[in-house]
């Protein structure tokens, strides 16, 4: 459980770096509009603080840890969060920077971050599934 306030701490620092970071990053480019960079500081605070606290409350009187695949299905969300984020980062200053890309660079852009969907989709239902399992 520690390991995971731990966690869920460092992800909060995570998401206010982040918030600078594309308040700061787009006020210095004089960029006005919707940008990707927007979505990181909410999803490093909402699926990488508050998800992570919420699973070590429940650890708590669950004893999820202990279920064998555990690690690796909050390994695998943990991969795919900050996989998802990074390509949050790169789509965002793109778009911020206003760099031209072909179709094929944006279509691998959007490819890559699918992935870390994926890895995060997957490590949240199995996450879901050991909580589960556990609570029987």
């Amino acid at each position: 459980m520690k390991k995971m306030i731990n966690l869920a701490f460092i992800y909060g620092l995570v998401a206010m770096v982040a918030g600078v970071f594309y308040r700061e990053f787009t006020k210095f480019n004089d960029f006005v509009g919707v940008t990707t960079l927007g979505k990181m500081h909410g999803h490093f605070l909402m699926l990488g603080t508050f998800f992570i606290l919420i699973l070590a409350l429940l650890s708590q009187h669950l004893k999820v840890q202990e279920q064998k695949g555990f690690n690796t299905a909050f390994l695998t969300y943990n991969i795919g969060l900050i996989w998802m984020e990074v390509m949050f980062l790169v789509r965002g200053v793109v778009e911020v920077l206003n760099i031209e890309v072909s179709s094929g660079i944006s279509a691998a852009i959007s490819g890559v971050a699918g992935i870390g969907h994926i890895l995060l989709g997957v490590g949240f239902v199995l996450i879901f599934l050991k909580l589960k399992k556990a609570a029987n």
